[in-house]
C-alpha cells in the first residue's frame, strides 16, 4: 500500500504543489504551441503583432511556473531529518507525477484476441495491477516503499512480455511529467512507464538519504548506502534506456544527478569520521584535511557538470550555486585544518620526523617556492607563516561561500545553511587573529592547494532487483516462455479420441506445457485433427499448462477405458505477421529505420531457375556503430512458392513506429 495521498505531510504537501504546478505548465505550454501554429499560419500584420504579444505573456507565465517548481525542488527542509541538527542540508530529488492509467480494456481485449480466453476471468489480476500502480504514486519513505516500486517494475516486464507484442501499440497511453521542468511526455511505449518509474526509486532513495539521522553513526551509515543506491538506480537508467523523451532522464542530467548523489554520499563519510569529534593531533588533523578536501573536490566537479550545456538549462539555479558553496566551504576547512596542523603543533624531540615529514609532504602536490616539509616542521616562524597562508586562503573561501549563499534568494531563506557557514568563518577568522602579528614581506606565501584523499571509496551500487520477489499476476496464462505476446496461437481446439482406442499413438516432450510428437498419421488422435508439435492445454477440462510430462501421463492414465478429451493449441506462422516497417532499438547502437519492399513481378519468374528466389530490400538510416544492428527478420522465399496466385505488394508499410527512442 502507497500512504495516504490525502494526508496532511511537508512532503504530500510539496507534490500536491509539484502535480498542480504541472497542470498550469501543461496549459501554458499548450497555449504556446497554439500561439506559434497562428503565429506561422497568419499572414496578417495585425495578427502577427496579437499572437507576438501573447507569446511574450505566455513565455513569462512558464518562466515563473518554472522559477515556482524550482522553488519546490530546493524545499530541503521537508525532507531533512526531523531532529534539530547543525550540518548543511542534503538535495533529494522529488518524484515524477504521472496521469492514472485504466488497463481493463486494452488487457482484456488481448486475453479474448491473443490467448483466446475468457477475459473476464482475469478482472481481478488487472485490478490487482492497476492498484499497485495506484499504490506506487505515494510511495512511503522507507524500504517498504523501495520494494513496492520495485515489486511494480518488476511486475511491468511481465506485462510487456505478455500483453505488448512488438508488432503495434496496444492504446494504453503512459503520461508522465518532467520533474524539473514540469512539462509531460505522453506515449504508448511501456518502455516510458519503466524508465519514469526507475527514475522515482532513485528519487526515493534520495529522500531516505535525507531523512536519516545525520548525528548518529547508524544514521550516517545508512545516509550513504541510501545515496549509493540511488546513484546505482540512476546510473543503471542512463545505460538501459538512452534514448528517454524527458529532460530529466536524459543522459547528461542523470550523469549530472549520479555525481550529485555521489558528492553527498562523500559529505555524509567525512561526517561520518568526524562525528566522534576531532582530536587536536597531528596525524587526525591530517587524515580530516585530505578526507574534507575530497568532498571539496567532488562538490566542484559537481558544479562544474551542471554549468555545461544542454544541462544548464533545465538544473535548478540553487541546486548548482548549493554545489559551488559546499565545495567553497569544504575546500575551506581543508586549509583552516592544515593550518591548525602548523599552528598548534610544533615539532618534540620524541616526534618521529620522518612520518611527520611524508605526512605534510603528501599534503601538497608541491611545497611553495623555497620550503622544505622538514625546514618548516622544525622552522617555527616558518610554520607560523605558512599556516597563516592557509587561514587566509580559508577565509577567501568561507567569504565566497556567504556571498554566492546571498545572491541566491532561494539558499539565503535557508537558516541551518547561513548559520554553518557564518560559524566556520568567524572561526576561521578567531584562528587568524590569535597569531602572532608577522612582518607583512614574510606573511606573503600563497597557500598550495591540499591534495584530495580518502580512505572511504563512494561507488555506485547497483540495483538488486533479484531480491525483490515478485509473481506474476497472468499466472493463469501459462509459462511465460510460451505463453507470450510475442508467439500467435490458434484458439484451443478439442481432440475427442473414442472409448477402447488402445494406444494413444503419440509421445509427450517438453516441460509446461507438454508437446506431442512421434505422432503416428493413423492413429484416432490424428484423425481427430491432433498435429505434431501441439501443445496440451487441458485434459479433461483440468488446465495444464503448468504441468510437466509425468503429471499429464498420470492424467491421461487416470481416464481408464472412458473417452478422453483434451484441448491443444498449435503455433501459428509469424512470418506472416511481420510488419514491414520497424523501429528497432540496440543498446549502445544508434536507431536504424528499414523498409523492406517485396516486388515481385510472378508472371516474369523462370520456373526454371533452381537459384532460391532473392526478395530486394531497401533499407535506409543513421549509419550504425556495429554490423547488423537491425534486429528485423526478412522473411525467405522458398522454391515453389511461386504456385501460389496472390501477388506480394509492392510496398507494405504499416504504422507500427514506437518512438520511445
Amino acid at each position: 500500500q502507497g500512504c495516504n495521498p490525502l494526508a496532511e505531510t511537508g512532503r504530500s504537501k510539496l507534490q500536491n504543489q509539484r502535480a498542480a504546478l504541472n497542470q498550469q505548465i501543461l496549459r501554458a505550454v499548450r497555449m504556446r504551441a497554439g500561439a506559434e501554429n497562428l503565429l506561422r499560419a497568419t499572414t496578417n500584420n495585425k495578427v502577427r503583432e496579437q499572437v507576438l504579444l501573447e507569446l511574450s505573456f505566455v513565455n513569462s507565465d512558464l518562466q515563473i511556473l518554472k522559477e515556482e517548481l524550482e522553488g519546490l525542488n530546493i524545499s530541503v527542509e521537508v525532507y531533512q531529518n526531523a531532529e534539530e541538527t547543525f550540518s548543511i542540508p542534503l538535495v533529494p530529488l522529488g518524484l515524477k507525477e504521472t496521469k492514472e492509467v485504466d488497463f481493463t480494456l486494452p488487457l482484456k481485449d488481448f486475453i479474448l484476441e491473443h490467448y483466446s480466453e475468457d477475459s473476464s476471468e482475469y478482472e481481478d489480476e488487472i485490478a490487482d495491477l492497476m492498484d499497485l500502480r495506484q499504490a506506487c504514486r505515494t510511495p512511503s519513505r522507507d524500504e517498504a516503499g523501495i520494494e513496492m516500486l520495485i515489486s511494480y517494475f518488476l511486475q511491468l516486464g511481465y506485462v510487456e512480455n505478455r500483453f505488448f507484442p512488438p508488432t503495434r501499440h496496444m492504446g494504453v497511453l503512459f503520461t508522465w511529467y518532467d520533474s524539473f521542468t514540469g512539462v509531460p511526455v505522453c506515449q504508448q511505449n511501456l518502455l516510458l512507464e519503466k524508465a519514469s518509474l526507475l527514475f522515482n526509486i532513485g528519487a526515493l532513495y534520495t529522500q531516505i538519504g535525507t531523512r536519516c539521522n545525520r548525528q548518529t553513526q547508524a544514521g550516517l551509515e545508512n545516509a550513504v548506502d541510501a545515496f549509493q543506491k540511488a546513484a546505482g538506480v540512476l546510473n543503471y537508467l542512463k545505460e538501459t534506456f538512452t534514448h528517454t523523451p524527458s529532460y530529466d532522464m536524459s543522459p547528461a542530467m542523470l550523469n549530472v544527478l549520479v555525481k550529485m548523489m555521489l558528492a553527498q554520499a562523500q559529505e555524509c563519510v567525512f561526517e561520518q569520521i568526524g562525528l566522534s569529534g576531532i582530536r587536536n593531533e597531528f596525524f587526525t588533523l591530517v587524515k580530516m584535511t585530505q578526507e574534507v578536501a575530497k568532498v571539496g573536490e567532488v562538490y566542484m566537479l559537481v558544479n562544474t557538470a551542471m554549468n555545461q550545456e544542454p544541462v544548464k538549462e533545465n538544473i535548478p539555479y540553487s541546486w548548482s550555486k548549493l554545489a559551488q558553496i559546499k565545495s567553497d566551504h569544504y575546500k575551506a576547512l581543508a586549509h583552516y585544518f592544515t593550518a591548525t596542523i602548523l599552528c598548534d603543533h610544533e615539532l618534540q624531540p620524541g616526534d618521529d620526523e620522518d612520518q611527520q615529514e611524508k605526512a605534510l609532504s603528501q599534503l601538497y602536490d608541491h611545497m611553495p617556492e623555497g620550503l622544505m616539509a622538514l625546514a618548516v616542521l622544525k622552522d617555527k616562524v616558518r610554520r607560523k607563516q605558512l599556516g597563516k597562508a592557509h587561514l587566509r586562503q580559508a577565509i577567501v573561501y568561507h567569504e565566497e561561500a556567504l556571498r554566492v549563499c546571498g545572491l541566491c534568494k532561494k539558499l539565503r531563506n535557508i537558516d541551518v545553511l547561513q548559520e554553518v557557514l557564518t560559524a566556520a568563518h568567524k572561526r576561521s577568522l578567531l584562528k587568524y587573529a590569535q597569531q602572532e602579528t608577522e612582518d607583512d614581506f614574510l606573511s606573503l606565501i600563497q597557500a598550495p592547494d591540499i591534495l584530495p584523499k580518502t580512505e572511504h571509496k563512494i561507488e555506485t551500487i547497483a540495483p538488486q532487483f533479484s531480491k525483490v520477489k515478485v509473481k506474476d499476476f497472468f499466472h493463469k496464462l501459462g509459462p511465460l516462455t510460451v505463453f507470450s505476446a510475442k508467439q500467435r496461437w490458434t484458439a484451443p481446439r478439442t481432440i475427442r479420441i473414442p472409448q477402447g482406442a488402445g494406444e494413444l499413438g503419440f509421445h509427450l516432450k517438453g516441460g509446461s506445457p507438454v508437446q506431442i510428437y512421434c505422432l503416428d498419421p493413423l492413429c484416432p488422435a490424428a484423425s481427430m485433427g491432433l498435429k505434431e508439435g501441439d501443445y496440451i492445454v487441458s485434459v479433461r477440462g483440468v488446465d495444464c499448462k503448468w504441468l510437466g510430462v509425468n503429471e499429464v501421463l498420470e492424467k491421461l492414465r487416470s481416464v481408464g477405458e472412458q473417452p478422453l478429451e483434451i484441448e491443444v493449441i498449435s503455433c501459428q506462422d509469424t512470418a506472416a505477421s511481420l510488419h514491414s516497417k520497424s523501429a528497432t532499438y540496440s543498446v549502445g547502437m544508434q536507431k536504424t529505420y528499414s523498409l523492406i519492399c517485396l516486388a515481385m513481378d510472378e508472371d516474369k519468374i523462370d520456373q526454371t531457375k533452381k537459384a532460391p528466389l532473392k526478395l530486394p530490400f531497401l533499407s535506409w538510416g543513421t549509419k550504425n556503430r556495429q554490423k547488423a544492428a537491425s534486429t528485423l527478420c526478412l522473411p525467405s522465399a522458398v522454391a515453389g512458392s511461386s504456385q501460389t496466385k496472390k501477388k506480394l505488394l509492392p510496398f507494405t508499410l504499416l504504422n507500427t513506429e514506437s518512438s520511445l527512442y
